[in-house]
């Protein structure tokens, strides 16, 4: 892009502004920034003058979990089931890897974190460690897709590298980068974090497959014959990936989308719940779930929405495609933002300062025509990260790590 096309582009934005610093940029700084005002989609940022009205929700009504009796009942089916799907190559996995280790108090990607007390053992091992299980249980590897962030990738890849990958076949494995959004100032103007580029964010958990599709390797899923995807987050290192059993029930019951869910330990544990949003699959995000929600019965007599996401999900990949040809709903979030203040001098606010803008998974799963909500065993199968200590840290997950065989 030249200066003059960025000019026109940022004039067409109201975002003349972030040239401020152009003239004391080098050579390679200018091209940089150039290149990222080319890059970036400012469509969006007028939209938070109306955040109000993106987030409005439609009529919520409970939508049934395949519980585990039914599983269990059902386990040799959907489990041969699944085996013939990974052996065969339909199946593949998104690990969500773009975030770091700042809240356990580690400068490096959250995926490189040590959760052993005796011996190494890093988030990203215990992971392949449960892939390795479907591996030998269906004789054959899958294809493990891994998100990573413009602040983590060169330092995970170099990591999975050195650790030679835990043993996972290192032909299975693909990096890729989440697409960044730009972050902005209440009335919707682009920061800058440093005179030469712009304040910008990952572009939400909902963004996997457009960043996919936009580093090639939906080609590479065509040309594999990858007909789903099971997309998981990187902090729980207790859950199972290409899940056989999952992966048949998913299947037997024709659903575009599978997701595995925990019954709640409380009605007001902070995990989002799944239901039907008009009709159609949705999960309520915890602080949207009211009181009348939150006592609300089924049939039998138990709580009507009483299962929560685990952030583990599998998807049809003829229905992601056909999400490219739409937009998803975005999510403008108020955020603490790095930025330049009036004197170019880079500030770290203490409050909210502005939003970043993201598309979240949830958003996926509404668009689907079915969903399964797969109940799974919450200490077998949900040790999540989140925190040092306390409730879901590294002390809680060391603790069902060793419930669970697992030595530290």
């Amino acid at each position: 892009m030249t200066l003059a096309e960025a000019k026109q582009k940022l004039a067409q934005y109201g975002q003349e502004h972030v040239l401020k610093y152009y003239e004391e940029l080098d050579a390679a700084g200018r091209e940089a920034l150039l290149a990222q005002i080319a890059e970036t989609d400012m469509s969006v940022l007028a939209s938070c003058k109306h955040r109000e009205e993106l987030v409005k929700k439609g009529e919520i009504t409970p939508l049934a979990a395949m519980e585990l009796d039914e599983i269990n009942a059902n386990r040799k089916s959907f489990t041969s089931t699944g085996l013939d799907a990974i052996h065969d190559g339909k199946v593949g996995a998104v690990l969500l890897a773009g975030g770091m280790g700042t809240r356990l108090g580690s400068d490096n990607p959250k995926c490189m974190y040590n959760v052993g007390i005796n011996r190494e053992l890093y988030i990203f091992e215990c992971l392949v460690n449960n892939m390795m299980d479907v591996v030998a249980q269906s004789g054959s590897w899958f294809h493990l897709f891994v998100m990573t962030s413009e602040k983590n990738n060169d330092t995970t890849i170099k990591f999975m590298q050195e650790k030679e990958y835990f043993g996972y076949n290192p032909e299975f494995v693909h990096f890729f980068k989440q697409e960044m959004a730009a972050a902005t100032d209440y009335e919707g103007k682009i920061y800058l974090e440093e005179k030469g580029r712009l304040a910008t964010s990952p572009n939400g958990n909902g963004g996997w497959f457009i960043s996919m599709k936009n580093a090639w390797l939906l080609d590479l899923v065509k040309k594999e014959g990858i007909e789903w995807i099971n997309v998981f987050a990187v902090d729980n290192v207790l859950q199972r990936i290409a899940d056989p059993c999952f992966v048949g029930a998913t299947i037997q019951r024709n659903c575009d989308v599978g997701a595995k869910v925990v019954r709640k330990n409380a009605p007001d544990e902070k995990v989002g719940v799944m239901c039907l949003e008009d009709g159609r699959p949705s999960i309520v995000e915890y602080y949207d779930l009211t009181r009348e929600l939150m006592d609300a019965k089924d049939e039998k007599g138990n709580p009507a929405y009483n299962f929560g996401v685990i952030l583990n999900y599998l998807f049809r990949v003829s229905a992601l495609e056909q999400l490219l040809d739409g937009n998803l709903p975005l999510h403008i979030v108020e955020k603490k933002i790095p930025c330049l203040n009036e004197n170019g001098e880079l500030v770290k606010p203490q409050e909210p300062n502005g939003y970043k803008y993201e598309s979240l998974v949830l958003d996926m799963i509404h668009q689907m025509d079915s969903c399964l909500p797969y109940e799974v065993e919450r200490n077998r199968e949900f040790a999540p990260i989140k925190n040092k200590t306390g409730i879901d840290s590294v002390e809680s997950a060391r603790a069902l790590l060793q419930e669970n065989g697992v030595e530290l």
